[in-house]
C-alpha cells in the first residue's frame, strides 16, 4: 500500500504545480496559499473533531512540533510553489521537485548517518543531473553562469523546506492521522494571513474569481488533505529516504498534466530530465539497503502506525 499511497500523493501534486500555473489572473499566491489551508481545515476538523479532542493532550505537549509542519512543510513550501509559478513554467517547478529526494538522504546521513547503498547515490546523480538540465532549460552550460530565473530560485527554496519537512516526520507524535492533518493545516492558515497582508500592502493581491474558487478547492482537497495523509502513511510506512524519492514521480505526472491542460511545451529536455528522474527512483529502490531500520531514517516511536 505504501507505494500507491505515494504515488497517489505524487499525481495530486503534479495537478498542484498546474494548479499554480492556472490560478494566474484569479487568485493571487499568497491568497491562494491561505484558502487552500482554510478549506483543508476547515474540511478536517469538521470530520474529525471527537479524535481531535481526545488528542489534545499529546497535541498540547507537542505543539512545536505541529507548528514547525504547518509553517515550515505547508505554508512557506506551497508560498514558494506558487510564487514560482509566475515567473517560470509548471513543467520547470515540478521537475525541480525531484531535489526534494536528493536532500532529503544528504540531510539523513549528515544528521542520523542513515545507511544509503551505492545504487541509491546512483539514482539520486541521476535525478540531480535531471534536476540541472531543467533548472538550465537544457544548457547546462548556462550554470556556469548561473543562468537560472527567478522563479527557478525560489522552487529551489521550496525544496529545502520540504526536504527539512520531511526528516522532521521522524519526530511526529502518536496520534491519529486526522489530528496529524488537522493542527498543523490549522497553523498552516494562520501562518498565510500575515503573508496575505503582505500582498495586499503590495497592492498585488487578487480576490479569487470562480475559478479561483475551483482552483483553491482541488489544492485543498487533492494537494493538501489527501496528499499530505498519504505522504505521511508512505514516510511512516518505508521510511524518509525511500518514500521521498517518490517525489520524482511529481515531474512526470506534472509534466503530462502541463502539456495536456495548459499546452506547454514538451522539449527535449525535459523527455530527457523525465527519463533521469524514472530511472534515478527504479535504481534507488531496486538498490535499497537490506536493513529496514537503517533505510527507514525515522526513530522507533514514530515508526508506529498512527492509531
Amino acid at each position: 500500500m505504501a507505494y500507491f499511497y505515494l504515488a497517489t500523493a505524487a499525481l495530486c501534486w503534479g495537478g498542484n504545480a498546474v494548479a499554480g500555473k492556472l490560478a494566474i489572473g484569479h487568485v493571487s499566491p499568497m491568497m491562494l496559499t491561505f484558502w487552500r489551508w482554510f478549506f483543508a481545515t476547515a474540511i478536517i476538523f469538521a470530520i474529525s473533531v471527537p479524535q481531535l479532542v481526545r488528542d489534545w493532550p499529546v497535541v498540547k505537549k507537542n505543539l512545536p512540533i505541529f507548528i514547525f509542519y504547518g509553517i515550515i512543510g505547508y505554508t512557506i513550501f506551497n508560498a514558494a510553489l506558487y510564487t514560482a509559478v509566475n515567473y517560470t513554467t509548471a513543467i520547470n517547478v515540478t521537475i525541480e521537485q525531484a531535489g526534494i529526494p536528493m536532500l532529503i538522504f544528504v540531510l539523513n546521513f549528515l544528521l542520523f548517518r542513515t545507511r544509503v547503498s551505492f545504487a541509491q547515490i546512483a539514482g539520486f546523480s541521476l535525478t540531480l543531473a535531471g534536476v540541472a538540465l531543467t533548472a538550465a532549460h537544457g544548457d547546462l552550460g548556462s550554470l556556469i553562469h548561473l543562468g537560472v530565473n527567478f522563479g527557478d530560485a525560489i522552487m529551489i527554496i521550496a525544496v529545502v523546506v520540504y526536504a527539512l519537512y520531511t526528516i522532521a516526520l521522524r519526530w511526529k507524535p502518536r496520534v491519529d492521522w486526522r489530528t496529524l492533518m488537522a493542527f498543523p493545516a490549522l497553523f498552516a492558515m494562520l501562518a498565510t494571513a500575515p503573508l496575505v497582508a503582505w500582498e495586499y500592502s503590495r497592492d498585488a493581491l487578487v480576490w479569487p474569481d470562480t475559478e479561483g474558487w475551483v482552483i483553491g478547492l482541488y489544492t485543498a482537497i487533492f494537494a493538501s488533505l489527501i496528499a499530505q495523509i498519504f505522504y505521511i502513511r508512505g514516510v511512516e510506512t518505508i521510511g524518509a529516504n525511500r518514500a521521498g524519492l517518490f517525489i520524482n514521480l511529481v515531474p512526470v505526472f506534472g509534466t503530462l498534466l502541463s502539456v495536456a491542460i495548459l499546452g506547454e511545451d514538451l522539449q527535449l529536455f525535459h523527455i530527457l530530465a523525465l527519463a533521469l528522474a524514472l530511472g534515478g527512483i527504479a535504481i534507488a529502490e531496486i538498490g535499497k539497503p537490506a536493513s529496514a531500520g537503517d533505510q527507514a531514517g525515522i526513530s522507533a516511536p514514530s515508526a508506529n502506525r498512527s492509531k
